[in-house]
């Protein structure tokens, strides 16, 4: 099982109601970018792109990130609708803005980060089955994409490709004095609060104890309920 299937597993019944990702009223307008980064899940490039296309370009877009990450190439799709969005974006990680989800953040004009939050990066990861030509050219794909993401992690931080690669050969989780040191964020913002997290990360390797879930993960009997979602999964 890759990390991507066994987070789609472990987090698909994490929420009960689908809820609109695209909030405008009188305090402004808000995208917000939760859960797992996957069609059909709660974080997709269709629902996002649909969102952007009713915000009001004349107005800030605040992007609001709770998520561990998911499906990169759902994420490049949704980073490159924010790159093209007219007007002027926000991104504010509140929690957890992991894998994926960091290259969709690094896509705003502006990205700030709470005390207590986090971010992760690491290596581009897949799934290969197939004769000794195969397996290496899937190896040679995924490197292929591994090197698209360094390539969004160096134009914001102005690190060296080799600095980034060995960050993320590392799993790098970072805080927000951390992230901000590294340039991955432009500033950090609000009081320092206790670091919270609804999802299950048991498919990281290095996931702070910080960010172990305060509650037992969904009972499997409500996965079951979510079966045209993980119908999906079996195609990733």
């Amino acid at each position: 099982m890759t990390y991507l299937m066994k987070l789609c597993v472990d987090n698909a019944a994490s929420s009960t109601a689908k809820q609109s990702i695209y909030v405008s009223n009188s305090t402004g307008q808000t995208l917000y970018i939760r859960g797992i980064i996957a069609a059909n899940f709660d974080a997709n490039a269709a629902d996002v792109i649909a969102s952007l296309d009713q915000a009001d370009p004349e107005q800030v877009l605040n992007i609001r990130f709770n998520t561990p990450g998911g499906d990169v190439f759902q994420g490049k799709e949704i980073a490159a609708a924010i790159r093209n969005y007219p007007g002027a974006t926000i991104g504010h990680i509140d929690s957890l803005c992991a894998s994926a989800g960091t290259s969709i953040a690094l896509a705003c004009d502006e990205v700030e980060m709470s005390k207590g939050a986090f971010f992760m990066i690491h290596n581009a990861q897949g799934m290969a089955f197939g004769d000794k030509t195969e397996l290496r050219d899937q190896a040679d794909l995924v490197e292929k994409i591994e090197l698209s993401i360094v390539d969004d992690y160096t134009e914001k931080t102005g690190k060296p490709p080799e600095e980034v690669i060995a960050m993320m050969e590392a799993e790098t989780w970072m805080d927000a004095d951390e992230a901000l040191s590294h340039g991955f964020i432009d500033r950090i913002a609000g009081a320092t609060a206790k670091a919270s997290n609804a999802w299950n990360l048991a498919a990281y390797a290095n996931a702070p104890a910080a960010l172990a879930p305060s509650a037992p993960a969904a009972a499997r009997s409500m996965i079951q309920a979510n079966a045209n979602r993980l119908a999906l999964i079996q195609a990733l």
